[in-house]
């Protein structure tokens, strides 16, 4: 399983030019997952991800958990994540989960963030995206398990 975080001060994700989901402060998160991957590998990157410390405190310190602040979370699917680019010109996705496992891990993975932060958005799986952001820092983070 793969999480590549942005700090943000707004994201969202558009489908067929409609928002599917949008936030405020906080992270937009890519998931990807990979073959092999489960449950408890999701549960383990939830609770880092919601007490990932990068949010500065009063003394300008990344000090702070998305918890802490009551920030927002937009969690899109990306298999992507998973491609292989080590022969030739055309990636290689072999090491993704396929997309019926893949999106039961994803809404695994969603309801556990819920059951920690207040807002939680999400894009569509498996459609077409068109993901927006202003990355805050810039802090791109990227967790794996």
């Amino acid at each position: 399983m793969k999480l590549v975080i942005q700090r943000v001060t707004n994201a969202q994700v558009e489908v067929n030019n409609e928002i599917v989901g949008k936030i405020g402060k906080g992270f937009l998160v890519l998931f990807g997952a990979g073959k092999g991957d489960t449950k408890e590998q999701a549960d383990f990157l939830s609770e880092k991800l919601c007490n990932l410390r990068v949010f500065e405190d009063e003394n300008d310190k990344m000090n702070l958990s998305i918890k802490d602040i009551n920030g927002e979370l937009l969690i899109v699917s990306q298999f992507t994540l998973y491609a292989d680019c080590r022969k030739g010109n055309r990636p290689s996705f072999v090491n993704a989960m396929l997309p019926e496992e893949a999106n039961e891990i994803y809404e695994y993975f969603i309801e556990k963030c819920r059951k920690m932060i207040n807002k939680v958005e999400k894009g569509k799986f498996g459609a077409h995206m068109k993901v927006s952001l202003a990355n805050d820092g810039p802090v791109t983070i990227i967790l794996e398990k």
